[in-house]
């Protein structure tokens, strides 16, 4: 019995692909864990693996396909016995119309006619199967579960028809135990039907405000402005939100900072306000441990460590490569992680597990000349830091007036988890680090 490959899910919020690259070709025998193509997701480039041995029969999308929805088939590994012969999919016709100009599938000839009717993919089995069956899982995951003494019963799997897959073992393995083995649960809705939240209105078009046909361009959106769109637009929307803003002297930051890259530009260390940032952030989320966590419907999750996920601007959007647990790393490192991750980012080059995640979010506008501003929160965090420029400016010391350099912070602040009382605790906390950034050291 032949077997479809599936665009796979490669982040919890992956509903299309672009199938960028393929590394195999019809006739070629493929074994679990080989890579077999490159898929473009909104955030990255990742490579994708096969899960079953056999023969690539089919090439159902063609190489530079995109908006590829999960779950469509893109392949057909040949069963037992089957011919490997390139056959014609009229799927392959309907997918790589969505490609640009030029592209097609492989063994699609110009003017073919469909010698079998379209495929549908199978119903998706549960991963754990009914009376006791065995659990859906690749050779290859079941061979690492088994060497980390995982039961596979209790895993959720991210393959094709909820296939347990590779990721979803190293995903167990560092992951907490007891989270790794509880099932996840669903949210039921328990609102009547007239009560549940209403979808948004529908777009309008440009000329029905006014705006002349021809009069501009339409660059049309990319998977990441897509995903961009639909996430700060849910965020805004559903979660309940306020910010808080503080000014912060930033006299005795910036001369510890040039002392430190004075003392080490031997060793190549070269410390920046934005890390000094993540470090003292790091910090009084753990000084004030409730305002590091998440809102649930079953209870507030309370992190163990304050992951920073740091926002950075790359072509087409941003992306926010994570700094785990950042409380327990000295500024060297947390400058060396930083810019490892953000040339990355830009590059598209980040894997899910780097900018997935996190317990905390900082937006620094700063070098930009931004004064003050206010970001909208990354779900699931429960705050999300704004960081301006630092600036001269007049302020009173001791009842007269003075010069100092004032920098001014906005946290938003999801307000299921983090109320006015305890937000003010967590900026209180952290200009104290960064006003006497001798304390980042204890």
């Amino acid at each position: 019995m032949s077997i479809h490959i599936t665009m796979p899910a490669l982040s919890p919020t992956m509903e299309e692909g672009n199938l960028a690259k393929w590394l195999v070709k019809v006739g070629d025998r493929v074994e679990p864990g080989q890579v077999i193509a490159e898929i473009e997701t909104d955030k990255a480039t990742m490579e994708v693996e096969a899960v079953d041995e056999g023969v690539i029969a089919e090439i159902l999308v063609a190489e530079g396909a995109q908006g590829v929805k999960v779950n469509t088939p893109i392949a057909v590994l040949a069963g037992e016995g089957e011919s490997a012969a390139v056959r014609t999919s009229p799927l392959a016709g309907e997918v790589a119309a969505k490609r640009p100009e030029g592209g097609r599938a492989e063994g699609a000839a110009s003017g073919a006619t469909a010698s079998y009717p379209a495929r549908t993919p199978p119903p998706a089995p549960s991963p754990q199967g009914g009376g006791g069956a065995r659990p859906l899982a690749s050779p290859l995951a079941r061979r690492l579960a088994q060497q980390a003494n995982i039961n596979l019963a209790q895993l959720n799997g991210t393959g094709p028809h909820g296939r347990i897959v590779k990721r979803d073992i190293e995903a167990a393995l560092s992951a907490p135990r007891d989270e790794a083995a509880r099932p996840q649960s669903r949210e039921l809705t328990t609102q009547a039907p007239d009560q549940q939240a209403k979808p948004p209105a529908p777009f309008k078009s440009l000329e029905a405000h006014g705006i002349r046909s021809g009069s501009y361009d339409l660059v049309p959106l990319d998977l990441m402005r897509k995903t961009i769109a639909k996430r700060m637009t849910e965020s805004f929307r559903d979660v309940p939100h306020f910010p808080l803003s503080i000014d912060i002297e930033i006299d005795g930051l910036l001369k510890a900072r040039g002392d430190i890259n004075k003392r080490f530009a031997d060793s190549g260390v070269k410390i920046s306000v934005n890390d000094m940032c993540i470090k003292a952030a790091a910090l009084a989320l753990k000084m004030v441990p409730e305002s590091n966590a998440s809102y649930t419907p079953d209870g507030i999750a309370q992190h163990h460590h304050a992951d920073i996920a740091v926002a950075v601007a790359i072509s087409g959007g941003l992306i926010t490569p994570i700094i785990f647990a950042a409380e327990s790393k000295g500024l060297a490192q947390i400058s060396h992680e930083m810019a490892d991750l953000a040339e990355r980012a830009r590059k598209r080059k980040l894997k899910p597990e780097e900018y997935q995640g996190g317990t905390f979010s900082i937006s620094n506008m700063g070098m930009l000349g931004i004064k003050s501003f206010a970001s909208i929160i990354n779900e699931p965090h429960g705050m999300i830091m704004s960081i301006g420029a630092g600036e001269k400016r007049p302020i009173v010391k001791n009842d007269a007036l003075a010069i100092a350099t004032m920098m001014s912070v906005t946290v938003t602040c999801d307000h299921r988890v983090v109320d006015g009382a305890l937000g003010a605790a967590f900026l209180k906390a952290f200009r104290g680090f960064l006003e006497d950034p001798m304390a980042m050291l204890l």
